[in-house]
């Protein structure tokens, strides 16, 4: 049996355990199982690749994307870059760190993608935001992180710092946090969106609910929207893709 997993905190809802379990009988994958592992501490990482049978690979999502960094034993160029891993091939109980968020936001965010948003607002600085920030660089796109901290390092803006202004010239806006997440969907990144424009393209990295109020209040605006059910559908399969692969290949 291959056994392939999940680790965050908390894990309420898995889209992965569903996606896998569902493409495991959808194309006659014996033998494999995916499993949701809510670890409280990063820590128990360590104890989850001693497991029997043992663990292939794991995906990673909030809050561990960047503290897993320490225990990888090799890590792919972009995770060196960007600090952040989201998925891991283990072998001989060596862990491998890639990022897939990078290719999933990458084609995704192409969908809806218009010559006029040249500048865009990252909503967060966890993980999943280094990812975007990586995708926006490679497509020439500038950006500006917002933080809830206020005590935030130097060059991020707080949410009292985005004023119209901010947003007339800003026309992508991507949100990273888990604000407007189940259970929780009544809430919305603390911004005017009354300044919102046909113009603007607001991308939520979160799938459920389905159109957060972030969304909503987008597209009452006029504004594209999308959410992240597509981005996650293509990390989920570069993910299958990396630990069905020989490491050299992947080098």
């Amino acid at each position: 049996m291959r056994v392939f997993g999940l680790i965050g905190f908390p894990l309420s809802h898995s889209f992965s355990k569903k996606y896998f379990g569902e493409k495991f009988l959808r194309e006659q994958i014996p033998d494999c199982r995916y499993e949701a592992f809510e670890l409280s501490s990063i820590d128990q990482v360590s104890d989850l690749i001693k497991n029997e049978p043992p663990l292939q690979g794991f995906n990673i999502t909030i809050p561990y994307k960047q503290e897993i960094i320490p225990f990888l034993h090799k890590a792919s160029k972009v995770v060196k870059q960007i600090g952040a891993c989201n998925c891991v091939k283990i072998v001989d109980q060596q862990l491998i760190g890639y990022n897939t968020d990078v290719e999933g936001f990458k084609q995704s965010l192409q969908k809806k993608l218009l010559p006029v948003h040249k500048q865009a607002l990252v909503l967060g600085t966890g993980g999943a935001a280094k990812a975007v920030a990586y995708v926006l660089e490679e497509a020439g796109i500038s950006y500006q992180y917002v933080s809830r901290n206020k005590a935030q390092r130097t060059g991020y803006l707080h949410y009292d710092q985005v004023d119209d202004e901010v947003l007339r010239t800003h026309l992508l806006i991507i949100n990273t946090t888990p604000t407007g997440m189940y259970p929780r969907i009544d809430e919305a990144p603390a911004l005017n969106y009354e300044a919102l424009t046909p113009q603007h393209f607001l991308f939520d990295l979160t799938y459920n609910p389905e159109k957060t109020l972030f969304l909503q209040k987008g597209e009452s605006r006029g504004a594209a929207i999308q959410n992240g059910y597509d981005m996650l559908v293509i990390q989920a399969e570069e993910s299958w893709k990396i630990w069905n692969t020989a490491l050299e290949e992947l080098s």
